[in-house]
């Protein structure tokens, strides 16, 4: 068949899991020789998006404030009309030339509601063109419990009136989308369960630690960064790595590079980014992270024992359920965020590497490669019915 013409939206706002897993369906469907238009909305990040896709960054927006209150700039400033309005023509713009197959929109509308003033219209313009694309929702496996009466039965309104599918990048044996979205019956016959998107099973870097601890992006990584360092001090004999992320703020990063000076050499390790980190997880004995969508998916896929601090500030709810769920299959320890400090994060360390290492066999991990695969059989059934 001609190869698909495939344009993927995605927004990372705070962290930089939707842009990870995004990247990692565009590597996939490239690799089938897909031609991949992915568009990007905030900060540039380090290593994202790999090579060979067709890359346009809108002018870039951040959250400005942990729990999602508003938008800002890539100054932190908030975020004017006349930038929005430059967003928004830049993507429908981007559709135009780009003349997809498929679109592709990471979360909306089951999430990033901040973006409707550019998504709204390009729902819009999409159900009038000729032909018309397929239009599918890239959606992580748990969802965020809505608060507010009503978005759930708007997403279902937006998913009935737009979409063709919803895939739902989990595996329905640990978790389904009706497990966090209740109105999941309205629109059953559209959702397809894909699979975790981890990366490809790693072979183990040349050399580990006894612990690895990540704070994802970083952005509100301040916390593990110090008691990572508290920890360092109380657990001799141990080699521990810490991966700030690129997003750390200036400050704790400044109080980091400080209290190192205190520790024995060597003791802590402190790295700002690691593109092999599955591999490195995989020569290591214990993971410390958030449990975000693609750090446990990379734990899962290392193998490596785990501990867990859900991110919950600004009532988040989505890490909190997901570590309940894999501590209660035995596959990790969790530490919560109200009670992250040095002594505590060390003696759940001491409690971990002391326990056998969980085996989590049975798991679909291949999430990237069947997306792509279904996006494939889609792109090939619209271009067959257009000819």
């Amino acid at each position: 068949m001609t190869a698909p013409r495939i344009l993927f939206y995605v927004q990372h706002l705070l962290g930089i899991g939707h842009l990870a897993r995004a990247s990692r369906i565009a590597q996939a469907l490239v690799a089938r020789g897909a031609r991949v238009t992915l568009v990007t909305g905030g900060l540039p990040v380090t290593g994202f998006p790999p090579p060979g896709l067709d890359h346009i960054a809108l002018p870039a927006l951040q959250t400005a404030g942990e729990g999602f209150s508003g938008l800002a700039d890539a100054h932190g400033d908030p975020a004017t009309p006349e930038l929005l309005d430059r967003r928004r023509d830049l993507l429908l713009a981007t559709l135009h030339r780009a003349a997809p197959d498929i679109v592709i929109t990471e979360a909306f509308p089951f999430g990033r509601r901040q973006m409707r003033f550019e998504l709204l219209p390009l729902l819009e313009v999409i159900a009038v063109m000729r032909p018309k694309p397929i239009l599918c929702c890239s959606l992580r496996d748990i969802l965020q419990e809505k608060t507010k009466p009503g978005r759930d039965a708007e997403t279902v309104d937006l998913v009935l009136a737009h979409y063709d599918r919803v895939l739902v990048h989990g595996d329905p044996a640990f978790a389904r989308l009706g497990d966090t979205f209740p109105l999941v019956d309205r629109i059953a016959d559209r959702v397809v369960h894909t699979g975790l998107v981890a990366p490809p099973a790693p072979r183990p870097a040349a050399q580990g630690f006894d612990v690895v601890l990540s704070a994802g992006g970083g952005a509100v990584g301040e916390g593990l960064a110090t008691a990572a360092l508290a920890a360092a001090a109380e657990l001799p004999g141990l080699r521990l790595c810490l991966i700030t992320g690129p997003n750390l703020p200036a400050g704790p990063r400044q109080a980091l590079e400080a209290g190192l000076n205190a520790l024995p050499q060597g003791r802590l390790l402190v790295e700002t980014f690691r593109p092999d980190f599955a591999a490195l997880l995989a020569a290591s004995r214990l993971s410390v992270s958030q449990a975000g969508y693609n750090t446990v998916c990379d734990v899962l896929q290392a193998g490596c024992r785990a501990i867990l601090i859900p991110f919950a500030t600004g009532g988040e709810t989505e890490q909190t359920t997901r570590a309940t769920r894999l501590a209660a299959k035995g596959w990790a320890d969790i530490l919560p965020e109200s009670a992250l400090d040095g002594p505590s994060l060390a003696a759940a360390i001491r409690q971990a590497l002391a326990a056998p290492v969980p085996s989590r066999q049975g798991l679909d991990l291949d999430g990237a490669g069947r997306t792509a695969d279904i996006l494939y059989h889609l792109a090939d059934h619209r271009l067959t019915e257009v000819s």
